[in-house]
């Protein structure tokens, strides 16, 4: 079958690898149909290279069910369906205390095991989510992200009229804004310097933005919020600058759920440090989208609010390309040529 593997940093190719094939009594084998790039995809192209070179890449995606072992009884043969990509131990004592996402053993596919940039892909049956005939495919393959979204929801104590930042609005910032509606936010302020992401921020319900290149997102804040801050701020960009920013955007006893990653050293001015302590921030680190029952209601939630629309991917991928256009796109990517939101790989 066709594949993107990955060998080194900036060294992804398109070209042939076995198929997978029914080895456990519980394996699934899913004819890949669409397949999303993520931000950690990228860094690791482009910054950390691979855990095992040559490995099959990619971890987003949605697909049809093509084979099954002899025990498979939750999916058949041509169910549509996506797939939650995450390994957890099961033994270990995070598992064993209901905390699966903090597995001392976590992998995902596409790292150690073959990934979903491919024509098929092979996971264990409890990880494979049905799909419903309202959810299309493209929009399914965003069922994993908009997953680690809903986890760090969870992780706070919002409540139904509460006023929510998002800092960074690219494809997880976009989530994030449509979930702050789904838990009942009554204000959501998108945060960016990309006036497109924000004018789509708009489209998909949030309620004001703030184009960072022009104010400081703190101060500008304060006026949407009777000089207050807000309640829940979301950090979504994954950059050295915004980690620091976003501890500034709540209010006094406000929240911080940290879901984006900077893959580099953050340095914090005390302004923005002591926001922490002086403002008794309570600070979320959220990783993954396990929960107990596995995979966790983020899962099923995530379906449930695509089915009803309440999660639109439609108006978050900006580009469908070819699966053998993949290594094209990442260097697009990596020199910020290509004016992308989200990636749709289609094998």
């Amino acid at each position: 079958m066709k594949t993107l593997n990955l060998y080194g940093i900036e060294d992804i190719r398109y070209e042939e690898s076995p198929m997978p094939s029914i080895e456990l009594e519980n394996d699934v084998i899913i004819k890949v149909t669409a397949a999303g790039i993520c931000g950690s995809d990228l860094s690791r192209y482009r910054k950390l290279g691979p855990y095992c070179p040559g490995m099959t890449f990619g971890h987003e995606f949605s697909g049809v069910v093509e084979r099954i072992g002899e025990a498979v009884s939750n999916v058949k043969v041509g169910d549509r369906v996506a797939g939650c990509p995450t390994y957890a131990c099961g033994t270990c004592y995070f598992c064993q205390s209901g905390k699966p996402s903090r597995c001392e053993k976590l992998i995902v596919i596409g790292s150690k095991v073959p990934g979903a940039f491919a024509e098929y892909v092979k996971l264990p049956a409890e990880h494979i989510i049905l799909l419903p005939s309202e959810v299309d495919s493209e929009t399914a393959a965003l069922v994993e992200p908009a997953a680690v979204v809903a986890h760090g929801f969870y992780r706070t104590k919002i409540q139904p009229g509460a006023t929510v930042a998002v800092l960074g609005a690219g494809s997880i910032g976009l989530l994030a804004i449509q979930w702050a509606k789904i838990f009942g936010a009554k204000m959501v302020i998108a945060i960016d310097i990309d006036t497109k992401k924000l004018d789509t921020a708009l489209e998909i319900g949030a309620t004001h933005v703030i184009d960072a290149r022009l104010v400081n997102p703190h101060e500008k804040i304060l006026t949407y919020t009777d000089g207050q801050g807000c309640d829940l701020a979301i950090e979504s960009a994954g950059t050295t600058i915004t980690s620091a920013q976003v501890l500034a955007l709540p209010k006094k006893g406000g929240e911080v759920v940290y879901l984006g990653i900077p893959y580099a050293d953050i340095k914090i001015e005390r302004f923005f440090f002591e926001k922490i302590v002086r403002n008794e921030l309570t600070i979320h680190g959220s990783w993954n989208a396990l929960s107990s029952p596995f995979p966790g209601k983020e899962w099923s939630n995530t379906v449930h609010y695509m089915k009803t629309g309440q999660i639109n991917g439609k108006q978050i991928i900006s580009h469908r390309i070819p699966l053998k256009n993949g290594p094209d796109i990442f260097e697009q990517l990596t020199n910020s040529s290509a004016d992308v939101v989200k990636v749709i790989l289609n094998p």
